[in-house]
């Protein structure tokens, strides 16, 4: 859909709601609304005031997990009234994770009367996987979605001393995620985006 933001309208980031499992970490969501915001100059609004302000229908037991829900959710005259109230056009749903896949390795470090020292090489591999949908409020329509898949190898070194070699996987995955969602909301195509 078009989704070419006002400079009046503003965006509110959401971790898609999980009955249970592991949600989308507060940190990956500051990030990548900060990120819009200091890039773009897209208003983002604090997802925990939003969700607070909504008190109690994006709590986690009783928010939405589908867009047939959130239409329903829409059409309640208390909630249009308040979502109208915060400026809000679009609700971001994020989802996904950062956890490690895979670790080998070992490294040793002792201490002695004539100095220490470790020695060993460990590794390990991290994956960031999110998706973000894109939800309309005007409409009470999904707008559309974006996502972003990174995985990196860190590894530490243990020659005397250990020495860390990390990826920074949540970090590249909040970049991209932040870039295509900024494109999206400006009405560009974020998959000719570089670095996708």
């Amino acid at each position: 859909m078009d989704t070419a933001i006002a400079a009046n309208e503003a965006v509110v980031l959401l971790a898609k709601p999980q009955v249970e499992g592991i949600t989308t970490e507060d940190g990956f969501m500051d990030c990548v609304g900060d990120r819009m915001a200091s890039r773009s100059g897209i208003q983002v609004q604090s997802n925990d005031a939003f969700v607070d302000s909504m008190f109690p229908w994006l709590e986690p037991a009783t928010a939405p997990q589908r867009p047939e829900g959130m239409t329903r959710l829409l059409a309640r005259d208390a909630v249009a009234r308040r979502v109208a109230d915060s400026g809000i056009r679009y609700i971001i749903w994020v989802d996904g994770a950062t956890r490690k896949t895979d670790s080998g390795g070992s490294i040793a470090c002792s201490v002695g009367p004539t100095g220490g020292g470790c020695l060993g090489f460990g590794w390990w591999e991290k994956e960031s996987d999110y998706e973000a949908v894109v939800w309309d409020l005007n409409t009470a329509k999904t707008a559309g979605s974006v996502s972003t898949n990174v995985t990196g190898t860190s590894a530490l070194v243990g020659i005397l001393v250990p020495l860390p070699f990390i990826a920074r996987v949540q970090g590249t995955a909040c970049d991209r995620l932040a870039s295509q969602l900024t494109a999206f909301l400006q009405g560009e195509d974020p998959s000719v985006l570089p670095g996708r």
